[in-house]
C-alpha cells in the first residue's frame, strides 16, 4: 500500500506555506511610496511602518519625510528626500529593518535628505542581500501642484513604474547607498482636489489634507497658497 498524506498533514502544509511572510519595517521619519509596482498610500494621519513580503525579490520605493525644528524660528520645517529604491531578496521568514546608515536617528536632516544613506538589517543578524538605488523622483509643494495642471509627474505612479519589475537576482551590496544625481520632478494635482465635496466625511478628509500640506509647506509656499485661496473667494 502506498503511503498517503492525511488531511491534517495537507492542511498543515498549506497553512505553513500561506503563513510565510517576512516583515520589512521603516522608521516614522520614512514613508513607503510603492512596492513591486503597487502604490502605498500613506499620510501624516496614516503612517505605515511595516509591510509583509513573500519569498523572492522585491523592489520597495521609500522616501525620507520628516518635520524638523527650523534653525531660525520656533516653527517646524518639512524636510524630504527624493525616492530611493531598495531591491531586496527575501529568502526566509525574517524581520528586516531599514535605518539611517549613521545610526538609529538622522543627525542632519537637511543634508541627509539630499542623498539618504540607509542600511537594511535582519533581527537575527543574518546577511541581507539587497541594494539601494537613488532616483530623481520627487514631489513639489502643494501650492505648486495646484497650478501644475497635467504637465507634472505623478510621484506615486513614477515610483510604481520604477518598482514594477523586480530583478531576477540581487547580489549583496555595500550597506550605504550611492549619492543621488541632482535632478527634480513634479507631482500632478490630485483628482480629489477638484472633486466636489458630497458628505461630512468628504469635508473632514479635505480638511485633513489641507492641514497635512499646510504643516508640510514652508513659509513661501504658505503665502502663495493664501494668495491663491483669497482669489477663490
Amino acid at each position: 500500500m502506498k503511503p498517503r498524506l492525511t488531511i491534517t498533514a495537507l492542511l498543515a502544509l498549506c497553512a505553513s506555506s500561506a503563513a510565510f511572510a517576512a516583515d520589512f519595517t521603516i522608521p516614522m521619519s520614512f514613508e513607503y511610496i510603492a512596492v513591486d509596482g503597487k502604490e502605498i498610500k500613506t499620510s501624516l494621519f496614516n503612517h505605515k511602518s511595516e509591510i509583509e513580503l513573500d519569498k523572492g525579490t522585491h523592489k520597495i520605493a521609500i522616501r525620507y519625510n520628516d518635520l524638523v525644528e527650523d534653525d531660525f524660528s520656533d516653527s517646524e520645517t518639512n524636510v524630504k528626500s527624493n525616492a530611493f529604491i531598495v531591491t531586496i531578496n527575501v529568502d526566509g521568514d525574517y524581520s528586516y529593518n531599514l535605518s539611517p546608515a549613521d545610526g538609529e536617528f538622522v543627525k542632519n536632516p537637511k543634508s541627509f535628505a539630499k542623498s539618504p544613506q540607509v542600511v537594511v538589517t535582519r533581527e537575527d543578524k543574518g546577511e541581507v542581500s539587497y541594494k539601494v538605488t537613488q532616483t530623481n523622483i520627487s514631489e513639489e509643494s502643494f501650492v505648486s501642484r495646484l497650478f501644475s495642471g497635467n504637465d507634472a509627474t505623478d510621484l506615486d505612479a513614477e515610483a510604481a513604474v520604477a518598482t514594477g519589475a523586480a530583478a531576477v537576482a540581487v547580489t549583496p551590496s555595500a550597506p550605504v547607498s550611492k549619492p543621488s544625481p541632482a535632478a527634480a520632478a513634479t507631482m500632478p494635482a490630485v483628482a480629489a482636489e477638484t472633486a466636489p465635496i458630497t458628505s461630512t466625511d468628504d469635508a473632514a478628509k479635505a480638511e485633513q489634507m489641507l492641514q497635512y500640506w499646510w504643516l508640510h509647506a514652508d513659509e513661501k509656499t504658505r503665502k502663495e497658497f493664501m494668495s491663491w485661496a483669497i482669489k477663490q473667494l
